[in-house]
């Protein structure tokens, strides 16, 4: 993805406010973020590897989205990143199997489909980002600092970047108003964990757990556990929901499923 020129002088438009994410490492723990990627085209795998590299510590590669669910409930990194339109599964498919079986990896996608529609359904299946392939490197990089420290972003490519707007063009969606936390949260307890181990796995306090908890279900316009478990199922917080490839974009054709690292 080539860099686009920003630093046009003498022009107001391109005087923009200071970005606390530009220059912030992107680390877990004092560690490197660990970062998955997937994606059905090898060149391209190469090229973000190569791109992240210097900051982030890539440990595998995925080339479908059956192989990626495996490579990352066996990894568990940080960050996966995710195109949309991936064969045997799509990618987000296999995101939401991602958020009951590794609900700690922030996903990322990074995909062609300038979709409204599209974005606001990975969101509400419990994205972090939304890109597309024809950003630039500086955004790639700025939005994975980003969800490294708990912050989500959308491309302004896509409802002008607001996240609020895309919320209310498709109000269906609306999880996509919850934090990071909340949607991590909501996830591991309709999955049947109680309070006590998700307190244990995030490290927090089940009082935290149950904060989180009430306070998305207030949002929501939830009023209990069984409306809480069919919002769960309508938006695919249990990994049940139908898949979402459109006609033709899955590619069954033998291929090598992908690698990971260490």
């Amino acid at each position: 993805m080539p860099d686009k020129e920003t630093d046009v002088p003498d022009k107001k438009a391109d005087i923009r406010p200071p970005n606390p994410y530009l220059d912030m490492a992107a680390t877990t723990g004092g560690r490197r973020c660990r970062v998955l990627l997937a994606d059905d085209h090898e060149m391209l795998l190469d090229m973000l590897r190569n791109l992240l590299e210097p900051e982030f510590e890539v440990v595998g590669t995925a080339t479908d989205g059956v192989a990626l669910v495996e490579i990352a409930q066996r990894l568990r990194p940080d960050i996966a990143v995710i195109d949309v339109v991936m064969p045997v599964l799509s990618g987000l498919d296999a995101g939401r199997q991602l958020s009951v079986c590794a609900p700690t990896v922030k996903l990322v996608y990074l995909t062609m489909e300038a979709d409204e529609t599209l974005a606001a359904e990975a969101f509400a299946s419990g994205a972090s980002a939304y890109l597309l392939k024809a950003s630039s490197t500086v955004e790639l990089q700025q939005a994975m600092r980003m969800v490294a420290n708990g912050g989500r972003y959308l491309t302004p490519a896509i409802a002008n970047g607001d996240l609020d707007a895309l919320c209310e063009v498709h109000p269906a969606n609306s999880l996509a108003r919850l934090s990071p936390r909340e949607v991590e949260v909501l996830k591991l307890l309709v999955s049947g964990r109680p309070m006590k181990s998700v307190a244990r796995q995030l490290g927090i306090t089940a009082r935290t757990v149950a904060f989180h908890k009430y306070r998305a279900m207030a949002q929501l316009g939830l009023q209990g556990n069984t409306e809480l478990i069919e919002f769960s199922i309508r938006h695919g917080l249990l990994g049940i929901k139908g898949t979402t490839a459109r006609p033709g974009a899955q590619n069954n054709r033998p291929r090598d499923h992908g690698h990971a690292q260490g």
